[in-house]
């Protein structure tokens, strides 16, 4: 799995697929709060999926470098848009696009920035700094009610979000709640979507794994 800027059309379908169907599947599942352990108004469903994205990203990144990966996201971006459109209302597909492709692209610059450090450096710090930017973009967007003006204009009813619910003693927006309750499931994905990158990097590039394992 080294570092290569060779590549054949071929070489973009899995990502590309796997990109597609992580957002499709997140525009989707982002809609349905996750009634469990009193979650209900802090987390959707939408956190567990999209940071599969991320791990798409950073093995694109890691086996052919930046500019392939920035390639597979704008190829993600324009058919996951299609496919939001699709599954999702228009202010929906609006807040994900934007967020996908703003988060990726930072995604791909800061795992290039980290990429010679410790193996798990690169994607943790880029998977992060990635959940950030796409969580303050999507749900703005999509649930704020400064953004109500989008399903006005394409003949919707006001989506928003924006009724007060407690959050540490204070009342916030839900958007707000929720955005939270999704930002820390994603950190804490970012650290699960280790073990798989890990092991794809240890059996496939043995050589990189071992290398960087022990360097700062």
């Amino acid at each position: 799995m080294p570092l290569s800027r060779a590549y054949s059309l071929s070489d973009f379908i899995f990502p590309v697929l796997a990109m597609c169907l992580v957002v499709a599947a997140s525009n989707i599942l982002v809609q349905y709060p996750f009634n469990h352990l009193g979650l209900g108004e802090i987390l959707t469903y939408g956190a567990f999926t999209y940071p599969v994205a991320f791990l798409v990203n950073d093995l694109s990144n890691r086996r052919f470098g930046p500019q392939f990966a920035r390639k597979v996201v704008y190829a993600g971006f324009v058919i996951a848009v299609i496919l939001s459109v699709w599954l999702a209302t228009p202010r929906i597909a609006i807040a994900s696009g934007s967020a996908f492709l703003c988060a990726q692209l930072l995604d791909v610059t800061v795992f290039g920035k980290l990429r010679q450090l410790t193996w798990w450096k690169a994607p943790f710090a880029s998977a992060v700094f990635g959940s950030l930017l796409d969580t303050l973009l999507f749900f703005s967007i999509a649930f704020a009610a400064q953004f109500a003006w989008i399903d006005l204009a394409t003949g919707r009813a006001d989506s928003s979000l924006a009724m007060l619910v407690p959050f540490l003693g204070k009342d916030i927006p839900l958007w707000m709640s929720l955005g939270f309750g999704d930002l820390m499931v994603k950190i804490v994905m970012a650290v699960v979507m280790l073990v798989p990158y890990g092991a794809i990097l240890a059996i496939f590039a043995p050589a990189i794994y071992s290398a960087n394992r022990n360097s700062r």
